[in-house]
């Protein structure tokens, strides 16, 4: 009797066999042949399909248990979809095996290529990932590898508490200070050797005794535990210059371009303490402007070039003076009640750099970083107030006026009450 190939085998039928009775496997096979045999037509006998190698081997795992007999039937073969079954159909057709009365369920029709795809998929990409790791580097990965792991071996241990640090702190004028060893191997991977880490939020004595000596930049996490460490640091000794990683990232996941970014933007410790929201200081040509504003003033002492000693007027064409104008604020009703909403939800917003949007019935609609306030309010139109946590700059008011919001609260106020329409609300106010 034939045999299906191993090879050319496309589906296999599983199906479960119940007799109520002790028969053995040679009934069951009998059976099948028996009672399928003359009503499936001469093309699907199945003693002809096992004989031209259509139909494998049939096989049958029968137990007994308390006098009743179950097991699986499991039939290998290589026709199509359609007479695979056909063929599982006509076994739920048997109902006595032998003398004994029996009922049998096709489970499953298992595609054997699926499996094999699913095998194929599994090992290539084992052996794609095998590939990468053994296939040779081109010269640009040799050498930033090189110079990488030899950026991380320079680093030492400075001072009594042996804090981890860079090879060019005894040799540079200004420090990076940073809060753990992680953050030294990011910047020595970036090119700064001149970085020292505190190793916890105590502030070490050798980093005390190093601020008096050295310029020092704090850098710290974008997070709650890097306001920790500034405030400690105010509290104990003074550093030089601020910077803070972008919101929710730590200095260790810095990239070399956003370590760059974040140095350039450092800002005067002074100025910090003044305003710790401003994290990022003024573009450079701002500074240049103003820069060269001083310096015209001191020789001139008669042109007024800074605009903010200008007199607030306008000359029309004919030479005649234009009155600046003056905007009429709207007329907002806010009592008691909505002012202690506010004031909840500023102190709330304290020290996390985001702004909340609030509806009429004084319902928080969602939370934004600050720095995405403008973007976002140009997208709303249903926004009734934005409490926010930092100083009221022009930029937001003007931004939330276009929105058509109500109100603004803030800790404190850059702009003047009558140069928008919107109502402005400090800390104070509440």
């Amino acid at each position: 009797m034939g045999k299906v190939s191993p090879v050319s085998t496309k589906y296999i039928i599983h199906a479960n066999i119940t007799i109520e009775g002790n028969v053995d496997r040679p009934d069951v096979i009998g059976a099948i042949f028996g009672q399928t045999e003359g009503f499936l037509g001469q093309e699907l006998e199945l003693r002809e399909l096992q004989r031209s190698g259509k139909v494998g081997r049939i096989e049958v795992k029968i137990d007994v248990i308390n006098g009743k007999s179950a097991g699986q039937i499991i039939i290998p073969c290589s026709l199509d979809k359609a007479e695979t079954a056909i063929i599982a159909a006509a076994l739920e057709t048997i109902e006595r095996i032998g003398p004994c009365n029996s009922a049998v369920k096709i489970d499953k029709i298992e595609d054997v290529r699926i499996s094999k795809r699913e095998f194929v998929i599994t090992r290539a990409k084992e052996l794609l990932s095998e590939f990468q790791s053994k296939v040779l580097p081109d010269s640009q990965e040799i050498t930033e590898e090189v110079a990488q792991s030899l950026r991380t071996q320079e680093i030492t241990e400075w001072g009594s508490e042996k804090l981890p640090a860079g090879p060019g702190i005894d040799d540079s004028d200004e420090v990076i200070l940073v809060e753990g060893r992680a953050d030294v191997i990011n910047l020595l991977k970036a090119g700064f050797k001149n970085a020292i880490a505190m190793n916890g939020t105590s502030v070490p004595e050798t980093i005390k005794e190093l601020c008096k000596q050295k310029t020092v930049t704090v850098f710290v996490d974008g997070d709650r535990g890097g306001d920790i460490i500034l405030k400690e640091l105010f509290a104990t000794t003074e550093p030089d210059f601020i910077v803070k990683a972008p919101v929710g990232k730590e200095v260790e996941e810095l990239t070399k371009k956003e370590i760059h970014i974040c140095l350039r933007a450092r800002i005067a410790s002074e100025q910090y303490r003044f305003d710790p929201n401003s994290s990022v200081r003024k573009p450079q040509r701002y500074e240049e402007r103003q820069q060269y504003q001083e310096r015209t003033q001191e020789r001139f002492p008669e042109r007024r070039n800074n605009f903010r000693d200008r007199p607030q007027r306008d000359m029309r064409d004919n030479g005649e003076e234009r009155p600046v104008r003056q905007y009429q604020k709207q007329e907002i009703e806010i009592n008691q009640k909505a002012k202690e909403s506010f004031k909840v939800m500023l102190e709330g917003l304290v020290g996390t750099r985001g702004a909340s949007l609030v509806d009429k019935d004084y319902n928080v609609l969602g939370k934004v970083p600050t720095r995405e306030l403008e973007a976002t309010l140009k997208n709303l139109d249903n926004v009734f107030a934005v409490v926010l946590d930092g100083a009221i700059t022009k930029e937001i008011a003007q931004a939330a006026e276009k929105s058509k919001v109500s109100v603004i609260v803030g800790s404190a106020s850059k702009v003047k009450p009558n140069e928008v329409k919107v109502s402005l609300l400090t800390a104070s106010d509440l």
